[in-house]
Formats: C-alpha cells, sequence, structure tokens
C-alpha cells in the first residue's frame, strides 16, 4: 500500500485527471445556469490541465524538483496557472497551488529526509487549498467549486488518519455529496435543474486522486516501466471549442527597462530575442554576464518563485548572436517560447521611445470587433484567452503601464492573474472589468495619456460602468429565466446579462431589447452586428429608432464575433 504521497503519483494524479476530464467534458460543459451559448467550464478545465501536464512533462527526472511530490506539485499548479482558462481554470490552479504551496512548507519544516506526505499531510494540503480558492475569489459565493472544495477539506481533517488512500476516498466522497447539494444553495442552480459546473470539475479531479493513489493502478504503472512517473502519451484531446483558435505561444520579454538603450552600435540592429527560462537564480547571474556580452537592450525579470522560477528574457543581438544567445539560456536552464524578431534602426528606436508609455489589452473575437479595438491602439486577444496569452499580449505592447479589458465575467479572474503574474516582472498593470466589447470600446473612448495612469484607470472603468450592455443569441437549451420560460433555439435578448426578452424573430428581437434598454434613459448608442446577423437588420434597427426613438444617436459596426447577432451598449 502506498503509504506516502510521492512525485510519481502526483504525475500519475495529473495525467489521470487531465483524461477523467476529457472523458467528462461535454458533461461538464452542459451544466450551464443560463442558456446562453457560454457553457464551457468543461473544456476551460481540461485546456487548463493539459497545461498543468505539459508543464509536469517538461520537468527533467534527474532534478531535485522532479523527485520531491512538492516540486512536481509546484510545477503542475504553475502550469495551470499559466495556462488557466475561466473562472474555473483559474480558481482549479489555485486549488494546485494550495496544494503545492502546504507539502512544500511541511517539507521545509521537516528537512530534506522527512518531506514523506501521508495521509494528514494530504489532509492539510486539501485545507490550504480551500483556502487559496476562497481567497481567489473577490466574492465567494457559496454553493459552488468553493463549497465542494471546503466539504473535502473538512472531511479530510475529520478523519484524523496517516492512512494517504483513506484521506483521499474520504476528501472524493464528501465534495461528491456537497456537490449534490450545490442546487438547495444557488436558486438559479435549481431553476435549471443542474449541480454546479466548476464543482463537478473538482470532483472528478478527486476521484483522479483516489484512482491515482491506488495499488492496482500503481502496479499497472510499475509494470509498464514508469514508476518514474513517465505516463503514456496522453490521445489528443477531444476539444470541442470554436474559439481556441490563438497560439498557445508564449513570446516573453519586456522592453529596455531604463528606456535608454545603446546607441553605439553601428549598422542594423539585428534581432530581437525573447524566451521564458525555468532556472535557478545562480544559474541566471551567469546568463546575464553572457547575454550582456552579445548584445544590448538585455532584460532579464522572474517570476519570484523560490528555488527554479520562471524568468522572461529579452536581448537584442546581430545575427550572429542568435544561436549563442539561446544556447546560453539551455546553459542556464529550460528555455521555451523562444521569439526571434528582425529589427532594424528605425523600429528600435520606436520600441525605446513607447517602452514608457501606455498600452490596453482587449479580448475580442472577430474581424470587425479586432479592427475597431486595434484602430484604438489596442492589442487584441481572442475569446476565452489562458493566463499565458494574457501575459503575452501585456509583453508584447512593451509598455510599462498597461490596462486589461476582459469584455466577459468569465475571463476577469484570468485577467486579474495575467495582471498579477506582469506586475511581478515589474509592469503596472490594472484591470477595467468590462463584460461586453461595447463596454470597451466606451473606456477606450476616454483614455487621456496626459492623466497619470491610475486617473486614467478610473476613468476608463466609469466610462464601462456607465455603459449599459445588450446580448441577443440563441439559447443552447431549455430554461426559465426572468422573462419565462425558453427553449432551445429560441433568440434571447439579455441585458447586464440577464435575459429580458424572448422570441423566434431576430429583428423584433433586437428592436425589443432597443426599446427595453433605452426606457431606462440613454443618448449614444452603439450596435455591433454578429457574424451570422443579416445586412438588413442595421437598417431595420435605424429605422426602428428614428420612429421611436429620435432623440438617440446610433453608432453602428459590423464586428464579426460569433455566437452573439447583436451586441447593444447604452451610454
Amino acid at each position: 500500500m502506498l503509504e506516502t504521497l510521492d512525485a510519481a503519483a502526483v504525475r500519475r494524479w495529473c495525467g489521470g485527471g487531465l483524461r477523467a476530464l476529457r472523458a467528462h467534458q461535454r458533461e461538464i460543459d452542459e451544466l450551464n445556469v443560463y442558456p446562453v451559448p457560454d457553457g464551457d467550464t468543461g473544456t476551460n478545465l481540461v485546456l487548463t490541465l493539459t497545461s498543468a501536464q505539459e508543464a509536469l512533462e517538461a520537468l527533467e527526472p534527474a532534478t531535485p524538483e522532479a523527485a520531491a511530490p512538492g516540486g512536481a506539485l509546484r510545477r503542475m499548479a504553475r502550469g495551470a496557472l499559466l495556462g488557466a482558462r475561466g473562472n474555473s481554470g483559474v480558481i482549479v490552479s489555485q486549488i494546485l497551488r494550495g496544494m503545492a504551496d502546504s507539502v512544500a512548507a511541511g517539507a521545509a519544516v521537516r528537512g530534506a529526509g522527512g518531506a514523506a506526505v501521508r495521509g494528514a499531510g494530504l489532509a492539510r494540503a486539501l485545507r490550504s487549498a480551500s483556502e487559496a480558492a476562497y481567497a481567489a475569489v473577490a466574492r465567494p459565493v457559496e454553493g459552488t467549486v468553493l463549497t465542494v472544495a471546503a466539504a473535502a477539506a473538512d472531511a479530510a481533517s475529520r478523519l484524523k488518519s496517516d492512512d494517504l488512500l483513506a484521506v483521499a476516498r474520504a476528501a472524493a466522497r464528501a465534495a461528491a455529496e456537497a456537490l449534490a447539494r450545490t442546487p438547495q444553495q444557488l436558486p438559479a442552480l435549481a431553476r435549471a435543474g443542474v449541480v454546479d459546473a466548476g464543482g463537478r470539475g473538482l470532483v472528478v479531479l478527486l476521484e483522479a486522486l483516489v484512482e491515482a493513489l491506488s495499488p492496482a493502478t500503481r502496479s499497472s504503472s510499475t509494470s509498464a516501466g514508469q514508476e518514474r512517473g513517465n505516463e503514456p502519451p496522453l490521445p489528443p484531446a477531444a476539444i470541442v471549442d470554436d474559439r481556441h483558435g490563438a497560439s498557445h505561444a508564449y513570446g516573453g520579454g519586456v522592453a529596455d527597462a531604463d528606456g535608454r538603450g545603446d546607441a553605439r552600435r553601428e549598422g542594423s540592429w539585428g534581432y530581437e530575442v525573447q524566451y521564458l527560462l525555468d532556472a535557478e537564480a545562480a544559474a541566471v547571474d551567469g546568463l546575464r554576464l553572457e547575454l550582456g556580452a552579445l548584445g544590448d537592450s538585455l532584460v532579464v525579470v522572474g517570476s519570484g518563485d523560490p528555488g527554479i522560477a520562471t524568468w522572461n528574457v529579452h536581448v537584442h543581438v546581430p545575427a550572429a548572436g542568435i544561436g549563442p544567445a539561446i544556447e546560453a539560456g539551455v546553459r542556464a536552464g529550460r528555455p521555451h517560447g523562444i521569439t526571434v524578431t528582425p529589427l532594424d534602426e528605425h523600429q528600435h528606436a520606436h520600441t525605446l521611445g513607447e517602452a514608457a508609455e501606455r498600452a490596453a489589452v482587449v479580448v475580442a473575437a472577430g474581424d470587425g470587433l479586432t479592427a475597431l479595438f486595434e484602430a484604438e491602439g489596442a492589442t487584441v486577444v481572442g475569446r476565452n484567452p489562458s493566463t499565458r496569452e494574457m501575459l503575452a499580449a501585456v509583453q508584447a505592447s512593451r509598455a510599462r503601464c498597461v490596462v486589461l479589458l476582459p469584455n466577459d465575467a468569465n475571463t476577469q479572474a484570468v485577467a486579474l492573474s495575467a495582471a498579477r503574474e506582469a506586475e511581478a516582472a515589474g509592469l503596472r498593470v490594472s484591470v477595467v472589468p468590462t463584460r461586453s466589447p461595447v463596454q470597451a470600446l466606451a473606456a477606450l473612448a476616454v483614455r487621456d495619456p496626459r492623466r497619470p495612469f491610475a486617473d486614467d484607470v478610473i476613468a476608463m472603468a466609469e466610462a464601462a460602468g456607465a455603459c449599459r450592455y445588450g446580448e441577443v443569441c440563441t439559447a443552447r437549451r431549455d430554461s426559465l429565466t426572468v422573462a419565462g420560460p425558453c427553449r432551445a433555439g429560441d433568440l434571447l435578448g439579455l441585458v447586464d446579462g440577464e435575459v429580458h426578452v424572448i422570441g423566434d424573430d431576430l429583428a423584433e428581437v433586437s428592436a425589443r431589447l432597443l426599446d427595453r434598454m433605452l426606457g431606462g434613459g440613454g443618448e449614444l448608442v452603439t450596435l455591433v452586428l454578429g457574424a451570422d446577423a443579416p445586412a438588413a437588420l442595421e437598417g431595420t434597427l435605424r429605422a426602428h429608432a428614428g420612429r421611436v426613438w429620435p432623440f438617440a444617436e446610433l453608432q453602428c459596426y459590423t464586428g464579426g464575433q460569433p455566437r452573439y447577432h447583436l451586441l447593444v451598449g447604452v451610454e
């Protein structure tokens, strides 16, 4: 019987948990409280755990970190954080981080010779996981994944056992029971006849932990020659995700820290080399010396993690220095997310001049919306991004002060995680909690670089908050809404996220939604037509507004966004 949690068990858990989430992905996606087409918790969890698995697979087997359960958990948690998508992905990454912190703290107290994690240690880790999950949410709500995590921790602590498997089973059983009670705690779940989707995902993960600790699983792994934790390659993820077209590439690096650069070189500025580096601080000291001799505009900043941390490396080198710059990273640790970009003297001067300025990163989908935001000078990230993708966009902006506009309540936690990561790298990042692209357009319209950054962020937040937002979409499921029952296929008009209009004709539902929104006051109306909206819709709505709301000013754009036939902003 396995008496202690080891690194091999952590790897089995991560691989098994990912396989289990893939098996239950569609089921969890369907646990959607609302009929709007955004029920993707299962997909988000699969993508989050995929990143965690990739991080574990990249861990060199011979390193001390790979041999310790705390090190493997920390790497798993770090991968989950960078790959986290949606609120559910961020919360699960924090659950893993809480467990990793607890295990690492216990090892530090006991010393290298006493790093074993038995049942009591697992109970402490689950308690730390629950606390980290609650801390990650600004306004915790019971009847969610937080409640499920707390129930698992309570059951593990009450058992007061050092039997590792018994503690894991007690936690998984209590989590499943707490999940079954979530409809009693959240009326929205009861109305939809479902349990909490994030909580269901956590139950799947805890059941996978029990499986990873079970004797049959261990003996099977050992007989296959995998006791050191190298699981067989996972099959390609069966991810049903029409918005996951963005690249996973993570081009690290920030602009020259002091904005001065080095004007002594002659001719071409050569190339910009950037990468992320997993390495210890002592190795990075040597890397700085090597890269300093190869080029200029050198910046190396770390995440602040103890031991092996993640560093953003940025340097400008001549063509002959590209290979040596990357080889220096290989000698120092494990480089990844490598990018090499040509630079000429004009580009370099422009980069340095922009380094001290501001930027905005906006989440959006659709060619028209992307063009609108880019015309406002914003960097656009595809919808439902990971922490890694948002962080890469922040760094690509080459600005020291950056505002993030998530444009979706389910992306706000990811934006906050990216902001924390960027701030650890020396940047100043603020999140304006926009819930719709029309709110982001309102926020960007009031930007003023002459104001202090903090004042500018406040002005943007006020403009976004003063913009009511509406959406027209097709219901994905039967549901009971505040506007009455709807059936899958009905057209829904939502105001600030709540269903107000139900119908079967797009022009009629859109006009009624416009009436509902302007009935509460407003002078400026922004309409954004979706990818499948008919061309005649704009003319129909302009004619309706001209008759009923003659004093309202209409602006209409072709956004091309998926899922939502129409977006409406009223200021």
